[in-house]
């Protein structure tokens, strides 16, 4: 015995019965609602905040199996971690691989200086070694 079929459910927004659904807040009236305020300008870069400063690439493959990763280094003493870890964020989204920070260096998988280098100098920093 085979079972009944589902019954569909039409979902078409044109249709008359669901037309009465807006009209119920139409009827509305709230004269003592205050003006919405202007909403302030999201910073996502810390660039607006802090000078950037120079930074160093280094290719490296010590105690990491043959591995390569590429070391970010040589951040400016004035930029404190929450600043580093944003830009390691966004490092890695770039470059679509993992990585770590570890004490005030950056660590990112793979050999791929000149997509770390461009993601560096996007944020404002000016890049020396590994080209």
């Amino acid at each position: 015995m085979r079972p009944e079929p589902k019954k569909r459910v039409d979902t078409n927004a044109a249709e008359a019965s669901r037309q009465g659904l807006n009209a119920a807040f139409s009827s509305l009236n709230l004269p003592d609602l205050p003006v919405a305020q202007e909403p302030q300008p999201v910073t996502d870069s810390p660039q607006t905040l802090w000078k950037m400063g120079r930074v160093v690439l280094r290719r490296e493959t010590a105690h990491r199996g043959g591995k390569t990763v590429i070391v970010v280094d040589d951040f400016g003493t004035h930029l404190p971690a929450t600043v580093i870890e944003e830009v390691a964020k966004k490092l890695r989204a770039a470059c679509g691989c993992g990585g770590t920070v570890k004490g005030r260096t950056i660590e990112i998988q793979g050999d791929q200086p000149t997509r770390v280098r461009a993601a560096l100098e996007a944020e404002g920093f000016q890049v020396a070694g590994v080209r």
